[in-house]
């Protein structure tokens, strides 16, 4: 008999960014392989910041769903909670959005309680008190717990000043500490916040990085034609940033830099994606006059290779202390493109280190507008092919999908 696996999180399929990406295929792949597979997470609503459509039509109740796996084999049930969404996310209406989803999560794990018992539960956070839901469920069924760890949460509100009270950032640590020590298993993304969270948690941590579908995503023949494609010409050079757009993610430093490179009139500047900052954005790019700025929608999944594809030069903006936690999820799928991923991120860093060993994209330090647009420069002068093609093999070697997922179904599942 199958083993059955229970996850709780708040993003998830059909979101096609951020966590809810990655939690999406993960179910599918473990439905794939014959597991028996339940969510409980929310209704789809990023990066829109919105329920999106048909899922805003009840978005106030709870909802079960039994979603086909796409004739890749098994079926997946979820519950959908209800949980509040801000049209204008800021730190205090987060922290409303993780609570009320919590709360909403913690009845139907109540409910499923006296149900079949699920031999694997997995809490992804953030948030990450969704990790006492899972401990709930362990002490009652005797479950195995995996806590996975996208982002470290309580960090963030403290180094951001979400939350400035000394003494609820000590209660919040306490209450991580009580889920590391009742977790089977703690695992996340990169080295620095496995290195990170070792020393919290006083145990190893599990590699369970982001992936990417090397068979999805891959590089395509005759790149030029497709600019054409999308309304430019053969001779233009794109850059390119796709991604949720956010306030906190320094976007402004593209315009700056169209700005400055206004007069290469064969130079334009893409933004691709959705978020709450992104009408903001262009209605700066329109105040400074900047033709050679377009900004365009999220693009469909299916298309989204030969869209990636099209791109000269991809931008990776982060902020400065990211760089040592985490490998961007856009940058996996640019690397299997074969793309020239061009990236902030200071020198020493896990990032850093990371793209300089393989030598797979043009590295320049994080909010630094200089050296931005000095990055950009180079990128479209030098001869990048190698770069692009060391980026294609290390995606190849590490980041496929069915690698990381088969060696996350031995250590977890099957063990």
């Amino acid at each position: 008999m199958s083993k059955r696996i229970l996850l709780i999180g708040g993003n998830f399929s059909p979101e096609p960014t951020g966590i809810g990406k990655y939690n999406g295929e993960m179910i599918k792949w473990l439905a794939a392989g014959g597991y028996d597979c339940t969510v409980i997470t929310s209704y789809p609503y990023y990066p829109e910041w919105k329920v999106q459509p048909p899922y805003d039509k009840n978005k106030n109740w709870y909802k079960k769903e039994v979603i086909e796996n796409n004739g890749q084999g098994g079926k997946i049930t979820v519950y959908r909670c209800p949980q509040y969404v801000p049209a204008k996310p800021s730190g205090k209406t987060r922290i409303m959005l993780d609570f009320s989803f919590a709360v909403s999560a913690f009845f139907k794990v109540l409910q499923l309680l006296p149900r079949k018992k699920f031999d694997v539960v997995i809490a992804v956070v953030p948030p990450f008190h969704l990790g006492l839901l899972a401990v709930l469920y362990k002490k009652f069924k005797g479950a195995k717990f995996l806590y996975h760890i996208q982002d470290m949460q309580i960090e963030a509100a403290r180094d951001l000043k979400m939350i400035s009270s000394p003494k609820l950032i000590k209660a919040l640590f306490g209450l991580e500490r009580y889920i590391f020590k009742h977790a089977d298993m703690v695992s996340s993304i990169s080295d620095g916040m496995m290195n990170k969270i070792q020393e919290k948690a006083g145990k190893d941590i599990f590699f369970f990085p982001n992936w990417v579908d090397v068979s999805l995503f891959h590089p395509i023949e005759n790149r030029v034609a497709l600019k054409t494609e999308y309304g430019f010409n053969i001779d233009d050079k794109i850059v390119l940033y796709s991604g949720a757009i956010g306030e906190k993610q320094g976007l402004e430093a593209i315009l700056n830099t169209a700005e400055t490179l206004k007069s290469d009139k064969q130079l334009k500047f893409l933004i691709c994606g959705s978020g709450p900052y992104k009408e903001k954005l262009k209605a700066e790019a329109e105040s400074k006059g900047l033709d050679n700025v377009i900004f365009f929608p999220l693009q469909p999944f299916e298309k989204f290779n030969h869209f990636l594809n099209m791109a000269d030069v991809h931008l990776v903006i982060q902020k400065g202390n990211a760089s040592d936690l985490v490998m961007p999820s856009k940058l996996t799928t640019i690397l299997a493109v074969g793309g020239l991923a061009l990236i902030t991120a200071n020198s020493g860093t896990s990032l850093h280190n990371l793209v300089s060993k393989h030598n797979m994209g043009v590295l320049v330090n994080a909010e630094d507008q200089q050296a931005l647009t000095d990055g950009i420069i180079s990128a479209m002068q030098d001869n990048a092919s190698e770069m692009a093609r060391n980026g294609r093999m290390y995606a190849e070697t590490h980041l496929s999908v069915g690698k990381i997922m088969s060696r996350f179904e031995e250590a977890v599942v099957v063990s």
